[in-house]
């Protein structure tokens, strides 16, 4: 926690707005908008997956049309092409970012467009807090005319050309997660670039209720909004964002001290000046004998927990069968990463234990 969240939690209970109307709601879209600029407009949701999901339906997304998705990233990404029956197409990964490769997005399109439908979206991701491959995406997105939805849920703070992440998309989603950079307990945001989308937005996450004197409703919609409570630990949260990317890129200073010079570990890094990452997750490839089993047991031994990488979704059980475009980079680096600690209160004591068991058991 930062520090004020408790004052805006209070004022829902002083102002009995607990629910999906309130002062911080509008305060929390606000300052989020303020802080991405660009012509941002947000609208706070209940999860970063609903934002998703109402990302697809404001692009007319529907059964049986082509979106393509990146491979490499969590289920939530994906789930909301099968809430509409559309058809996802999954695309692999670069080496340099992690996320959707350039080459492999254009061959999907091409695909798809041979099978007589163009893709009605693209869905790339910042992964781990690092941005995607911004330029190449968007002259694709261009060429193609197809709109781009930036799924940044990982990556608020993180900048490409020292422009913010969640400004880039015809549509973008950030996630506040119990496990993000900064939470809401829950919650997301769906960010439109004008103000009729976010309204379309609203509409549709509040049940699409027709502007009636009484209950009318001519098309679906979501129960889908952001509570008041939920948006006050926001505006807590919110305050410290900056506090919070500095401790979390110190992490990954550490572990580049700790494992740089280890030819059997890679620390997965920013490519080049034009990337700064929030490094929401530090994460770490094993080469050689240096097996993620090896190394994760030696922390679990210690009681040191880290994480396997996102499975990429062409090879989850779920996605079987849906076409996937490239050399499956995405997979081998499932094969042979970990997630590390890497959380914002992370202690000097901390790093000192996990630099015993590194320096001691793995070198």
């Amino acid at each position: 926690m930062g520090g004020s969240e408790l004052k805006y939690i209070q004022n829902a209970f002083d102002t009995n707005r607990i629910s999906q109307y309130g002062s911080n709601i509008d305060e929390f879209e606000n300052s989020l908008e303020n802080y991405l600029g660009h012509n941002s407009f947000v609208t706070a949701l209940s999860s970063g997956t609903a934002a998703i999901h109402l990302a697809l339906r404001l692009l007319n997304v529907e059964k049986g049309d082509f979106v393509i998705c990146q491979s490499f990233t969590f289920v939530a990404t994906a789930n909301p092409i099968l809430y509409l029956k559309a058809v996802p197409v999954f695309v692999d990964s670069e080496d340099q970012t992690w996320n959707m490769c350039p080459d492999a997005l254009e061959e999907a399109v091409k695909h798809c467009i041979q099978q007589g439908k163009k893709p009605k979206a693209i869905i790339t991701v910042s992964l781990y807090g690092m941005p995607f491959m911004v330029d190449e995406i968007l002259e694709i997105s261009k060429k193609y005319e197809i709109p781009v939805i930036e799924d940044s849920a990982e990556a608020l703070g993180s900048k490409y050309k020292n422009r913010l992440c969640g400004t880039f998309g015809d549509l973008a989603v950030i996630s506040f997660n119990g496990n993000k950079i900064i939470t809401t307990g829950g919650g997301g945001v769906l960010i439109s670039k004008n103000k009729d989308l976010k309204n379309r937005a609203l509409f549709l996450a509040t049940q699409a209720k027709d502007s009636k004197e009484f209950y009318s409703h001519s098309e679906l919609g979501y129960n889908y909004r952001m509570d008041n409570v939920a948006a006050g630990i926001g505006r807590g949260q919110l305050e410290s964002l900056e506090d919070k990317v500095s401790q979390r890129r110190k992490n990954h200073d550490f572990y580049q001290e700790l494992v740089g010079n280890n030819e059997d570990i890679d620390l997965f890094s920013a490519p080049n000046s034009d990337f700064f990452s929030n490094y929401w997750l530090n994460t770490v490839i094993l080469k050689n004998d240096r097996s993620k089993e090896k190394l994760k047991n030696e922390f679990l031994l210690n009681n040191i927990e880290t994480r396997y990488l996102w499975k990429p979704m062409h090879l989850q059980p779920l996605y079987k069968g849906y076409r996937f475009f490239g050399n499956n980079l995405c997979g081998t680096l499932f094969e042979a990463g970990l997630c590390l600690p890497s959380g914002s209160n992370l202690t000097d004591d901390c790093r000192t234990r996990i630099s015993e068991v590194v320096q001691n058991k793995i070198y």
